[in-house]
């Protein structure tokens, strides 16, 4: 890892908000694309997954969900119900910013896709009973979409517009609708 990477990691740990976020903008930006680092800050990651403090615990998971296409040895296979039950933390900001960035795992690969896509929809299908259940329906369903303009694969958007066709409320399957639109 370079310097100016190392210095970005260093960076999250600051007490400048702002320093953290810069440094968290510049981390996803190179995530991005896959990086020869990943393994360098693989298992920090996973540690912080379960840190008492959620901003570290939200990172862990977006950055992981990212690094997911720098995962030769697909660790993510392993690793992913750790990133998985970050999507259902106490702090809901946290869930929710896991949950967005999920569908990056599905571009490492068809084995990586079918168990992300799998947890997406069984998820959906489930959260009913969760608080706030229309806004992760509505994470979902947009990841999907954001999944579905990556690689472009139909299958990806049939499954959305069947997750959609199963909403009973009108005004919500509009707006679910409107992601696909």
């Amino acid at each position: 890892m370079d310097k100016p990477m190392q210095s970005h990691f260093e960076n999250l740990n600051s007490p400048d908000r702002n320093v953290q976020y810069e440094a968290y903008n510049q981390i996803i930006a190179a995530t991005e694309k896959p990086v020869d680092w990943a393994y360098e800050v693989w298992d920090q990651l996973k540690d912080d997954l379960d840190d008492p403090d959620n901003h570290r615990r939200s990172r862990a998971a977006q950055f992981l969900a990212h690094l997911a296409i720098s995962d030769p040895e697909k660790k993510i296979l392993n690793d992913f119900p750790a990133i998985w039950n970050v999507t259902y933390d106490k702090k809901f900001v946290t869930a929710r910013h896991s949950l967005q960035s999920i569908w990056r795992i599905a571009l490492a690969g068809s084995e990586q896709k079918e168990m992300a896509v799998n947890h997406l929809v069984d998820r959906f299908h489930a959260c009913e009973e969760e608080k706030n259940f229309t806004l992760i329906r509505n994470d979902i369903l947009q990841a999907l979409r954001n999944l579905f303009n990556g690689i472009q694969e139909d299958d990806i958007k049939q499954t959305a517009l069947n997750l959609i066709e199963t909403v009973t409320d009108a005004k919500y399957k509009k707006k679910y609708l409107a992601i696909w639109k």
